[in-house]
């Protein structure tokens, strides 16, 4: 006879993320469960978010970001890697003050944080409580410094610029009482839920399961978003959508207009985000449906092809609605979850540049026909269903918060 887990108490979590739909959105869910599982959920998070924080019942903590807005232009998030890290290593140092005056006299009993969060596992140790990170994407595996990290950073490491940031970003850990390099601070958290599939994990068999915990995509009930329904009489349904953030490309729509819009029986949803006015894309058929936001689960449910910029929360929810995917990526991990798409058997990657009318069109006529690419999707989606998904992540979090109340 199997024993039950012994109760947990209510507790106060406290969340941690910035103002980033990609970083937002794949942890909702399990922030919605441990509010109805009766525990109090704070989260801290820009005003940008705060009603979609505020919608899953947890109680927005606001502080005020220097990022790059959610629609801001892609330019000024820089070309370099340091220029991305600086900018979150800035953000970090001025969030902490106001982080710590928004908990004082009211710090939780466990902290979970976005991957991108610095100042939470500062504030974390600094009263004392466990920290968990829910990671949107891809984690670290055994050898990933030497193979990745290492060769990446090599080059901005012998800059005196690349120097500075290390010395500023180990001088504010030391500061805080933080015996921890920065790499390993940033990329190697105590304890992780990756809420991502673990077929989009590189190197999954060399993942320390001790540590981090594939729950896959947390995906829910997404109505506040809008509803969309597919149009009577198309046969097809393709969206086409860069996320949030590198969503400046006309052209690239333009292309997708050519490829799509004269296929008999094909719908196109085209999302354009807010740096593209509309017509710019000129003349566009009544099989053209162009937005400059959409919501993306609701109509992927109902789609047979996805353009996506391969983002991890566009990329799990194409394997979690089991739609063929056609990969453009545009920066960072994109391009490897590019990669990890096309290895699944699930998808095309097709570079911006060669993103031609004709390409597009021929991907996509092959992978929506492809019954052994339909199979692979199904297995895939059952394989996300068998992680756990949204209960499993709030069961693991609340069994860190039983360790702690023994």
């Amino acid at each position: 006879m199997t024993s039950r887990a012994p109760a947990t108490r209510p507790a106060h979590i406290a969340m941690f993320s910035i103002a980033a739909h990609g970083h937002v959105n794949p942890s909702l869910e399990v922030i919605r469960e441990l509010v109805a599982r009766g525990h109090r959920v704070t989260y801290a998070i820009p005003p940008a978010f705060a009603e979609k924080v505020a919608a899953t019942g947890a109680e927005p903590k606001l502080w005020n970001s220097v990022l790059p807005g959610p629609d801001a232009d892609p330019k000024a998030w820089g070309s370099e890697l340091l220029d991305h890290v600086e900018l979150f290593l800035d953000d970090a140092i001025q969030a902490l003050p106001q982080l710590t005056e928004a908990y004082e006299g009211d710090e939780p009993d466990l902290v979970l944080h976005d991957i991108t969060s610095y100042p939470a596992r500062v504030l974390a140790h600094r009263w004392g409580v466990p920290a968990v990170s829910l990671s949107p994407n891809l984690v670290a595996w055994e050898g990933y410094e030497e193979e990745v990290a290492e060769p990446m950073w090599a080059e901005p490491k012998r800059t005196p610029r690349g120097q500075a940031y290390y010395a500023r970003f180990q001088g504010w850990l030391e500061e805080n009482g933080i015996a921890l390099h920065p790499d390993p601070f940033v990329g190697r958290p105590d304890r992780s839920l990756v809420l991502i599939p673990r077929a989009m994990q590189p190197n999954a068999d060399r993942v320390d399961e001790s540590v981090y915990t594939f729950v896959g995509a947390c995906q829910g009930d997404r109505s506040a978003e809008g509803d969309w329904q597919r149009p009577e009489g198309a046969e097809k349904v393709v969206l086409v959508s860069l996320g949030s953030a590198f969503t400046k490309q006309p052209a690239f729509y333009r292309e997708c207009a050519k490829a799509f819009a004269e296929l008999p029986g094909w719908h196109l949803v085209l999302q354009v985000g807010t740096h593209v006015d509309p017509g710019e894309l000129g003349d566009l058929p009544d099989n053209v449906e162009v937005r400059s936001w959409v919501p993306q689960l609701a109509i992927l449910r109902q789609t047979d092809l996805f353009v996506t910029h391969a983002g991890a929360g566009g990329s799990q929810e194409g394997l979690g609605t089991a739609t063929p995917m056609i990969a453009v990526p545009q920066a960072v991990d994109q391009f490897g979850n590019a990669d990890m798409l096309v290895g699944l058997g699930v998808a095309r990657r097709i570079d911006t540049e060669d993103a031609r009318a004709e390409t597009l069109r021929e991907a996509a006529l092959a992978l929506v026909d492809d019954p052994e690419v339909a199979r692979r999707l199904r297995d895939i989606r059952a394989e996300m269903t068998r992680e756990g998904g949204t209960r499993r992540a709030a069961d693991l979090v609340e069994a860190e918060l039983r360790k702690h109340q023994a």
